[in-house]
């Protein structure tokens, strides 16, 4: 769960409460395997992918990719953190925290970059994610893996991945952990 990011933000300030687990431990690696799969299927190889894992919940899930990549493949694509904080489209309506690193391992020109999230929900952060990888070049391709896609689009947004569809409320909270996928609400 991006924590840092719910823990101030209203009306999510509280704490998570779950009461169903969606996705097991095993469960998250055959979907990590499966997404691995169509990734380098759809991609004809690896040679021209840059791994890009969204800071914080999409990082651990991006490195679960790379190495299942390289498991299959044999070849370790390049693997970045990027902190979308600062081209949010909600600055003023709720906090900024702009602590995590942004670290992009290769020039993105002309590359096929894959986003990777733990969440899909509304859209906005993959909208600045791609505001912010713009700003680290031109890259000839950008897809989205997810481990999970919760509905409630506001943008026009759709992964190529997915791990899971999980239509949910929107009142309700999807947390993905190495443990598994767990849905709860928020509790003050």
């Amino acid at each position: 769960m991006a924590e840092r990011e719910r823990s101030q933000t209203p009306p999510f300030g509280g704490v998570f409460m779950p009461h169903a687990r969606i996705m097991t431990a095993d469960d998250m690696g055959r979907a990590v395997r499966r997404m691995s799969h169509e990734i380098i299927e759809r991609n004809h190889g690896l040679e021209e992918i840059v791994v890009v894992g969204l800071q914080t919940g999409g990082v651990p899930v991006a490195e679960r990719l790379v190495a299942t990549l390289e498991d299959i493949d044999g070849l370790r694509p390049p693997l970045g953190m990027l902190d979308v904080a600062l081209h949010r489209d909600d600055i003023g309506i709720r906090p900024v925290v702009p602590e995590a690193t942004t670290d992009l391992p290769a020039d993105l020109d002309g590359k096929i970059v894959i986003l990777v999230d733990d969440v899909l929900f509304t859209g906005r952060t993959i909208r600045a994610a791609l505001d912010a990888v713009c700003d680290f070049g031109r890259p000839r391709a950008v897809q989205l893996a997810v481990m999970v896609d919760r509905g409630h689009r506001e943008l026009p947004i759709r992964p190529d991945f997915v791990g899971k569809n999980l239509p949910t409320r929107r009142d309700e909270v999807v947390d993905v952990h190495g443990d598994g996928v767990d849905l709860g609400v928020m509790q003050k």
